[in-house]
Parts: structure tokens; sequence; C-alpha cells
């Protein structure tokens, strides 16, 4: 974790990757994340021209569409069809005939550098997108804990080298923040609580940088109002700074408009109220997925998913924010992972300290 000349906690410049052990591959395989795939991340590295992408406005959109040679793109194009029908599809090679990719995109701005796929369906001409990038070990993990801890069910595979991910549709978190606060005093609650909740969701598991661009907003229409559900879309930052505040949206000063509803709508006891319900359902989901879960913090407590200095400086942050000694003995990302899940199972996990954060409820 570094500061900036405002003191606002910023991420590490560049993030290490970790690879995938035998082991956690060995899980991906038992759960059906670990397929075969008739191509490889460095295949799409084959481009030889690409142009900056831009959005309706005219404005550079920090990604730029590819394009290969010819012989090059006949087969990289089946392939990439062929993997969105694992993702979607289970594989149905029925449904090849009707799709087509659109375009590839690659982004150089993020860590794992990765590429969008734009799939056509050329019978009604609808498009959807998925995601080639670095298969890197601590992401993986986050994936997991999303599928396993969380409301969201997300669809990914990794082989070798490679990540797929499929894109999560949703309003993206600075987007919606600009546009669609003002709301309804009644929705305006809605969208305050379900942030209370996401922040909770976040520093269980100990999921970072969840800064307004790293999550989408979900909205549902409901009878009479509408509901909002906040998922992450990056999870590069799985337990891998050192620093707490990182792990609690609430810190990030992008958030702080969503928190000044909260400080408008909702006194602290409703904002406990909201976090021990969050955490009841993180519960809830844990013993739905016990087996599933333990397995998986089993790998990851001896897993490398961040250097030392980083792990020791969370153990005596969190340790601290607890009161409890005992994260002092523990040594990996995995084990403060687990020791956080285990208050949070004991009735003993403490809520995040909002007096503070840049604006508190």
């Amino acid at each position: 974790m570094q500061q900036n000349n405002t003191g606002i906690n910023v991420p590490s410049k560049k993030k290490l990757f970790f690879k995938v052990n035998e082991n956690f591959s060995s899980y991906l395989k038992n759960y059906n994340r670990n397929i075969p795939l008739p191509l490889q991340y460095d295949d799409l590295l084959r481009f030889n021209q690409s142009i900056s992408l831009l959005n309706a406005k005219g404005e550079d959109t920090l990604w730029q569409t590819v394009y290969y040679q010819e012989s090059d793109m006949i087969e990289l194009f089946e392939s990439l069809t062929y993997i969105y029908t694992l993702l979607k599809a289970d594989g149905d090679k029925d449904i090849l005939k009707h799709l087509t990719v659109s375009r590839v995109d690659y982004c150089t701005f993020g860590n794992s550098k990765p590429f969008r796929i734009r799939i056509i369906n050329r019978l009604n001409d609808n498009y959807d997108h998925f995601y080639v990038k670095v298969a890197d070990a601590s992401r993986i993990y986050g994936l997991e804990l999303e599928e396993t801890l969380s409301p969201n069910s997300v669809m990914y595979m990794y082989d070798k080298n490679t990540l797929i991910e499929e894109h999560i549709a949703g309003i993206p978190g600075d987007d919606f923040i600009l546009k669609n606060l003002e709301e309804s005093k009644f929705n305006q609650i809605r969208i305050a609580k379900e942030f209370v909740k996401f922040n909770e969701r976040c520093f269980v598991r100990l999921l970072g940088d969840m800064r307004s661009y790293n999550y989408v907003v979900d909205i549902t229409p409901d009878i009479e109002s509408l509901q909002y559900r906040m998922r992450a879309i990056d999870f590069d930052q799985q337990s891998y700074e050192g620093r707490m505040n990182f792990y609690l949206p609430q810190y990030f000063k992008e958030n702080n408009p969503i928190i000044f509803l909260g400080i408008k709508h909702m006194k602290p006891e409703t904002v406990r109220q909201y976090q021990l319900e969050e955490r009841s359902l993180i519960g809830i989901r844990y013993k739905a997925s016990k087996e599933r879960v333990e397995d998986l913090l089993e790998l990851m407590k001896k897993d490398t998913l961040a250097p030392k200095a980083k792990v020791d400086q969370l153990k005596k942050e969190l340790a601290k924010h607890h009161k409890n000694k005992e994260f002092l003995k523990l040594n990996s990302m995995g084990e403060l992972v687990e020791k956080n899940i285990q208050l949070l199972l004991s009735k003993d996990f403490l809520q995040s300290n909002l007096s503070d954060s840049p604006a508190q409820f």
C-alpha cells in the first residue's frame, strides 16, 4: 500500500501475479473450472494492428481494437466462439453456426491486460462479451469467494496460463453515482443500504480496491420501486494489500456520494442492523457451501498471495481492529481470510469503524 501526496490510500503501482499451483489446479478441475481451452492468452497477442476505441462521445476508452492477419483471424475467431459456447452453453456446438466474433479489444491499462471479446448472434444481431486474461491465482481465489460467499454467481474458466471470465452486466459504479442518485428518498435509502451490505461482503472476505469503477450496480424493478445490487467486477486485489482500510469501500473518496446518502437517511443503529443482516447471509452461504469453502481456504492458507510485508501489516491492523491477538500468529493471506470468516461465524466480527471514514453514516 502506498499513499499519494494527498494522503489518500492507493494500491501498489503494479500488483504481482501468482501462478496457479498444482493443488489449486486440481481443486478447480474438481469444481469444473479447469477446462481445456482451444487457445491461450498469448495467442491473442499476435495482432498486427490496433486503433484506439472511442466511446459515443468520441472520448478515449483506454481500450484498443486489435486486428489480425486473415490466416490467424480465422483460427482465433473459431476458437473464441467455441469458448463462448463453453462459457454460456456447456460447449453445445449446435449454436456455433449462429455466432461470430464482432470485435476484439485490448486494454493495456489494467493489471491483467485483458482482451474483451464481442460475440454477435447473427440470428438477431444481439451481442455479448467475455474476457480473456492472464491467469492469476489471487484473482481466481477472489472469483471463488465471490461464487461461494456472495449473492452472485460468476462464470469463469481456467486453463494453464489463461483465465476466461463472463461479462458482468450492470451500470458501472462511477456512472451510477453520476447519473442515478437523484432518486426518491425511498430508493436513496435502498442504495445506501446496499452499499452497507456490499461494504461488509468485501471486508469479510478481504476483497480490496472497490472504488466506484471496480463494481457495477444491477437495478431490478420491484413493486412500486427498484432494488439495487452492487457487484464486484475486479478481483485483482483479493487479499493482496497490507492496509485494512483498503478492503472497506467506504474509505474510497470515489464512493463518498453514496456515503452522503447514508448520512442523510440512516442512523448508526440502522447501519448496524444492515451489517448484521449481511453477515448472517454470508454465514448461511458458507454453511450451504461448507465443504467447497473449506477446501478453498485450506489451499489459500498454504499459498503465497502477497509479499510478506503486506501480510504482516494487515494482520497487525486486523488484530487491532478486532481486538484479537490471534491474528498476530497468522502467516498468510489465506489464514487472515479464514480468521475473519471464523469471527463472523462465531458472531464476534466487529463492524467497520465508520467514524474514521472520509464520510460517515
